[in-house]
């Protein structure tokens, strides 16, 4: 059973990509802002990423256990330092330069706090039985600590400033907070404190972070400006109807009508010139990854590996759900990629070891 759940994911994933290649060749074709070589980069970048993959399957996950405490504090220092010294473009600084190659430690941040949380929480910590010391010790162990664990490299990417990102990482947590043995009152309780707060955090936020909130709301009071994307992507998406325009076909793709296609907005081409069909045999290959990596986090015998394995399937689900949402006008835009199929070599390798280290729980049942 076990076996067969590693080949599953190897397989889901493997169609995942192979839809993404496609699409991307076809957002990077006639691509005013971009050039085709972004496909064999993505194109290179799987086929490192799928033997990544296969030797991330074959080590032992629990090595990660006491590694997980360097890596985050690591994680931690590379977000300080592209803060201080990253390279800035489009707006913000996410970037760190090195040798040509350039990736995003805010990517490299979901599967650090995985690993800190998953440790955390499975680390057995002794409670006082009855009482108000009890009540209090659950607090702040159980409940302030993480908390404080997912801020700070939570802050610290909001300060990219990359809101998408840091919402998403929040999104964690709690999810995972979730699977704890930790009472739903209090869990219920922080998540009223957070949405309490959430009309002060208005002030906070960035002028093109208000305005993409306030065209979510009405796309067509900024159409040529910071509505205007969220606006060509619904129309792509629209005109594919139920069998699409054909591959290089779509018109909103190819006349460069929408930016950010082999990006964020790559959903919109499945959506313009595989239609409806499409987009539903991407959706049910994704269903089909997460149910299988529900299904191994669930069976694993060990609390380090199963909060992990949850960790995993959550930041996936999130940012499947966010971005295609995103794209089709049900949620604001926040700047996330479509796992796998968007181009971005952080994020693709990310999700790639993420997958490597469910190839891992699959085949191990050890208590730990």
């Amino acid at each position: 059973m076990k076996r067969d759940l590693g080949k599953k994911i190897w397989i889901y994933t493997v169609m995942i990509v192979a839809m993404g290649l496609v699409a991307l060749y076809s957002a990077s074709h006639e691509n005013v802002r971009v050039s085709q070589e972004i496909f064999y980069d993505q194109l290179f970048c799987a086929i490192i990423g799928f033997g990544v993959m296969y030797l991330f399957g074959k080590v032992d996950y629990r090595k990660f256990y006491d590694a997980a405490y360097v890596f985050y504090a690591l994680n931690i220092g590379l977000l300080i330092f592209v803060l201080i010294g990253g390279r800035h473009a489009l707006g913000a600084r996410r970037w760190i330069d090195l040798g040509g190659f350039s990736f995003q430690p805010s990517e490299l941040t979901k599967l650090s706090l995985i690993l800190m949380l998953g440790a955390y929480f499975s680390n057995r910590r002794p409670r006082l039985p009855y009482g108000f010391f009890s009540r209090t010790q659950v607090l702040f162990w159980d409940l302030l600590i993480p908390l404080f664990i997912t801020l700070v490299p939570m802050y610290l990417v909001f300060k990219q400033p990359d809101l998408g990102t840091a919402l998403l990482l929040f999104g964690i947590f709690f999810v995972m907070l979730f699977t704890t043995d930790l009472e739903y009152r209090y869990i219920f309780g922080l998540l009223g404190v957070c949405l309490a707060a959430v009309p002060f955090a208005w002030g906070i936020l960035k002028s093109y972070q208000k305005d993409r909130l306030l065209v979510f709301l009405n796309p067509n009071i900024d159409p040529l400006g910071a509505g205007y994307t969220i606006i060509q992507s619904k129309i792509a998406v629209g005109s594919g109807r139920i069998f699409g325009k054909g591959w290089l076909a779509g018109t909103q793709n190819q006349l460069n009508f929408l930016p950010e296609r082999h990006t964020d907005f790559i959903f919109s081409v499945i959506g313009e010139e595989w239609g409806l069909l499409g987009a539903l045999l991407l959706l049910t290959l994704y269903f089909l990854l997460i149910s299988c990596s529900l299904n191994i986090a669930h069976q694993v015998k060990d609390k380090f590996g199963m909060f992990v394995g949850v960790g995993i399937v959550a930041v996936l689900t999130l940012q499947v759900v966010i971005n295609i949402g995103m794209v089709i006008g049900m949620f604001p835009v926040v700047g996330l990629t479509l796992p796998f199929v968007s181009y971005g070599r952080s994020s693709f390798l990310i999700f790639i070891l993420m997958m490597g280290f469910l190839l891992n729980l699959s085949k191990r049942r050890t208590v730990f």
